[in-house]
């Protein structure tokens, strides 16, 4: 089907459709719907719903199967172009431009979900000097016991002269099918789920150079959320704000139409850039030169040019937001689910905020101000009350910021899976969705918050 006819998930979560300061509401897009999660083991404990695996030692890059890759130790190990396995054309549909590249490609062993999913995600984290670039799919087995196709998860690279980083819409198989940057399963009531999966990386150079990319993380996530309209109230368990850079993405409306001009379709690489620099993340002023002298806070229009997935047309692909986090020194990203406020707590506690994906109408969630179809935010904090302290891009100025959201609506609009939307239709939610990113080498008490929600 052609972008105007395939429903895409830029429908569901995409920036605020109305801005804050007009505090506008708009319907959202059908999205299809999640089936309960299949019942536990008898006896046994509750499956967590959630599986986020990754690949990031040298014992395991060692582990895959490869055709002209090498593993490297060191402090990061990762994986590298060794001697090509050969040349390739690849024409950019963005550009039209067909050009031949050296190829190097590595796969992964198969990792079996601890709990099936409806659903997974892969993301990345890579040095792609320019001349380089890398593509990861994504295989898997059926609970049925067939198989998947390859199914291209993204092609990326940090910059955009060689290629336009680029989701790859149309992929299915009648059984699941890819919307932008998430496998999803085309019927759930029917009880199919992946079983399995495993990840291919094919990593690119121009031919005749020693240039090659550098993966340092690949990883999936694979989930099966239940349906549901609301989730169980948590208990208050930290009193915890982090200090967090704030910026608004509404001063940059009708900035770079090339990008998606700017305001509310920004709020995925302005969320990204404050926590980048909460890190300690910064651009120089040679990496900036190419921003508008006249615009304030250029950073923000620098992390939505490299974001930018040009088939979604828009900034808010998950795994190229986790990939241009993970392009400053010393950090990584993952897209991964969280299960509960609870797991924010802990993260918060360990010094880690997140950025999370929720969608509301204006009267779910008291201050807002306005209704979105999907929008990402910072959560960076708790209050006494237990309320939830957020860096809300959607926001008149960066001044207005911080926001103080209700704990029991924030946790319900960001966790559930169905909602009705302005029009009374039922439609989709982000069950959990976030972007954690934390450093290379994290301390012994973050790397124990990480694991307690999944990450490793």
């Amino acid at each position: 089907m052609s972008r105007a006819e395939q429903p895409s998930r830029r429908t569901v979560l995409t920036a605020a459709v109305a801005a804050a300061v007009a505090g506008g509401t708009a319907p959202a897009a059908a999205a299809a719907q999640r089936p309960a999660a299949e019942a536990d083991a008898p006896g046994g404990p509750p499956a967590r719903p959630i599986d986020y695996h990754a690949w990031t030692t040298y014992t395991e890059w060692r582990l895959g199967t490869g055709q002209g890759v090498r593993a490297v130790a060191g402090p990061r190990p990762g994986l590298v172009i060794g001697a090509p396995a050969g040349r390739s054309d690849y024409t950019d549909p963005h550009t039209g431009t067909t050009a031949t590249w050296e190829y190097a490609v590595w796969t992964s062993p198969v990792h079996r979900l601890t709990a099936p999913a409806t659903e997974a995600v892969a993301s990345w984290n890579a040095h792609t000097p320019e001349g380089t670039w890398l593509q990861v799919e994504l295989q898997g087995t059926y609970s049925d016991g067939t198989d998947t196709p390859w199914y291209v998860m993204g092609r990326w690279a940090a910059g955009d002269q060689d290629i336009k980083r680029t989701s790859v819409d149309g992929q299915t198989d009648g059984k699941s099918s890819i919307w932008t940057d998430t496998f999803a399963i085309d019927d759930a009531s029917t009880g199919l789920r992946l079983a399995s999966y495993r990840l291919r990386l094919t990593l690119y150079r121009r031919p005749g150079t020693r240039l090659t990319p550098t993966v340092w993380r690949l990883g999936a996530m694979g989930s099966d959320i239940p349906d549901r309209f609301t989730v169980p109230a948590s208990t208050p368990g930290l009193a915890q704000e982090l200090v967090v850079p704030r910026y608004s993405q509404e001063i940059h409306k009708g900035q770079y139409p090339e990008y998606d001009n700017g305001g509310e379709a920004w709020c995925s690489p302005t969320s990204s850039q404050m926590i980048v620099e909460y890190w300690g993340g910064r651009l120089t002023p040679e990496q900036l030169s190419w921003v508008d002298p006249a615009y304030a806070d250029p950073q923000v229009d620098n992390a939505a040019r490299f974001t930018y997935d040009y088939q979604y047309e828009g900034c808010g692909n998950w795994p190229f937001n986790a990939a241009y986090a993970a392009t400053f020194e010393g950090l990584q990203g993952v897209v991964t689910r969280l299960a509960s406020l609870t797991d924010l707590e802990t993260l918060i506690a360990a010094g880690i905020p997140a950025i999370t994906s929720q969608s509301f109408l204006k009267t779910e969630l008291t201050g807002a101000g306005y209704g979105t179809s999907g929008h990402l935010m910072t959560v960076i904090g708790f209050t006494a009350d237990g309320d939830v302290i957020a860096n809300d891009p959607a926001s008149p100025g960066d001044d207005a910021v911080r926001r103080v959201y209700l704990r029991r609506e924030f946790e319900n609009i960001w966790l559930r899976t169905k909602r009705y939307n302005a029009s009374g239709k039922v439609v989709s939610g982000s069950g959990g969705i976030c972007y954690l990113y934390f450093p290379a080498h994290p301390s012994p008490r973050r790397r124990k918050a990480l694991e307690a929600v999944g990450v490793r």
